[in-house]
């Protein structure tokens, strides 16, 4: 072979390589462009998978703030529930107390009226202590009783009150001005009881002196020895003088 056609060879040759490696790097750099979009791939899925699971993670969180509140709302049921019917309970209770009322009203009503028509009998039959005031009491007692806007526990109040005035009437001793009814003449006078022991009237320019006779139902005219005591009595009621004994016309209890 000439040196012209060694020459020749060579370059072909040379070329030929040339071609050969340019055709065998297209595929490498296929497979590199095709491996970094698998890299970019699985990044992105990755970061896919990474969302995903912080989603999990709170729908995870949420699920079991749900049940937490669902297991509250649980108890907080059971115990309105209870509450419920211990109300329904309390409910029932007082609705047989006010059925138990009705029936204790039905029984106190005339229990009052009676308990009236006895105290208005006593005052007439006692001594007459304040005797105005005492059927004036009566009186309102009937009209409380007469009306509607005034409860049962409120009359019977009223009704009990009216008793435990009567009694305070036989402590103690008092004094009052009114009028005195001798032998049809009425007679400005100073009124003296000694519980229910005794009533005695003095006059107001004090030179006469009666005491009553529940027996008679009258007033009788004590004789001069008991006026000075009857003067004392009133003086001892008003607080003018201090306590202290006197002598007053008083019959002993059969």
């Amino acid at each position: 072979m000439s040196k012209r056609n060694l020459i020749a060879s060579t370059v072909i040759g040379a070329l030929a390589l040339g071609s050969s490696a340019v055709v065998s790097a297209d595929p490498l750099n296929d497979l590199h462009n095709e491996e970094s979009k698998i890299h970019v791939d699985a990044a992105k899925s990755q970061e896919k998978i990474n969302k995903l699971y912080e989603q999990s993670l709170d729908i995870f969180s949420e699920y079991r703030q749900v049940v937490d509140e669902t297991e509250n709302l649980k108890v907080y049921n059971d115990y309105l529930a209870t509450l419920v019917a211990d109300q329904g309970r309390g409910i029932d209770s007082l609705q047989r107390q006010i059925d138990g009322i009705e029936g204790v009203k039905r029984g106190v009503v005339p229990l009052m009226f009676r308990m009236i028509d006895s105290l208005e009998q006593f005052i007439e039959l006692d001594i007459p202590i304040n005797l105005e005031e005492r059927h004036a009491r009566v009186e309102r007692l009937r009209d409380v009783m007469a009306n509607s806007n005034v409860t049962t526990s409120e009359q019977f109040r009223q009704v009990i009150e009216a008793y435990q005035i009567e009694n305070e009437y036989g402590r103690g001793i008092r004094s009052y001005q009114g009028k005195l009814d001798y032998e049809g003449t009425d007679i400005t006078v100073d009124f003296f009881n000694l519980g229910r022991t005794a009533l005695a009237a003095l006059s107001l320019d004090q030179k006469n002196a009666w005491v009553w006779d529940n027996d008679a139902r009258a007033w009788q005219k004590l004789g001069d020895e008991y006026l000075s005591s009857v003067i004392k009595a009133v003086r001892m009621a008003n607080k003018l003088v201090p306590a202290d004994l006197i002598k007053l016309p008083i019959k002993a209890a059969e």
